[in-house]
């Protein structure tokens, strides 16, 4: 230190331990200034949290926003909600005929909307009064099908970015198909000896359509509406041409098939 000291001078080396000290309590005062602003972004609110339940992606939710999603399941316990990351809303408009649910309604939500909700009265408002009235129209969707309701496996809703709804609903076609093997089944065994052996077999299939037996999901057809008054002519549709093409015998669709189209 004396050799520092002798080629410095003492005020030299006095000077530059006090710069030292005071270039340093500088940064330490910088640090701490870049610190208590982090803390306080992270104390206003904007913590994410992760969410239990049924999610596409990853979405998060602040403090006030999980607080209220919670409220809001439970609010509309008859509905199956399904919160989805901003980046995957586009994946879930395309999928949402793959959504089961044992519950009346499938939810399909995104996070920033359950944000804007937990903050903003008018826009909540506007969201849980669409909620509200979806109830109803489930019941009077199945009361209009009839017997028919039960070709339907699911109803769902989703909204888009400027707040408007859409409805759909998946129509689940295999339970015609099966009925017709079981009836072309009867036609085979009526010209055999064993038709009387065979009935129980018979009953036992259709016994088997009245629990709910489905087939696999090529079978099911998606349909989508701005309304609930478009949705059911959809569904009607898709039912009215599916039991058309399997009333028609298998001698009538091989005719049909034989039809030369170029005439």
């Amino acid at each position: 230190m004396s050799n520092y000291m002798n080629g410095l001078g003492q005020s030299d080396y006095l000077s530059s331990v006090v710069g030292y000290q005071e270039n340093k309590k500088a940064a330490d005062r910088k640090n701490d200034s870049v610190k208590g602003s982090q803390e306080t972004k992270t104390e206003s609110g904007k913590k994410l949290n992760d969410v239990s339940g049924r999610t596409l992606g990853s979405p998060k939710l602040s403090d006030k926003a999980l607080k209220y999603y919670e409220k809001l399941k439970k609010k509309y316990s008859n509905m199956d909600f399904i919160l989805v990351s901003p980046e995957k809303k586009a994946e879930a408009e395309r999928n949402k005929g793959m959504y089961s649910s044992s519950k009346e309604l499938i939810v399909l939500i995104d996070s920033d909307k359950i944000e804007r909700m937990a903050e903003d009265a008018e826009y909540r408002k506007k969201y849980e009064g669409i909620l509200s009235g979806a109830t109803a129209q489930v019941e009077q969707m199945k009361l209009s099908l009839g017997t028919n309701a039960d070709r339907v496996s699911s109803f769902g809703m989703t909204f888009d970015d400027q707040g408007n709804a859409s409805f759909f609903a998946v129509v689940d076609k295999s339970l015609a198909k099966q009925r017709e093997r079981i009836a072309e089944k009867r036609e085979e065994s009526a010209k055999t000896k064993k038709e009387e052996a065979r009935k129980a077999d018979w009953k036992k299939a259709e016994e088997r359509l009245e629990e709910g037996w489905r087939a696999d999901s090529g079978d099911k057809v998606t349909v989508t509406a701005h309304s609930w008054d478009e949705l059911l002519k959809k569904i009607d549709n898709v039912i009215m041409s599916d039991m058309a093409d399997h009333m028609l015998t298998s001698a009538e669709r091989k005719v049909g098939q034989n039809f030369d189209f170029s005439l």
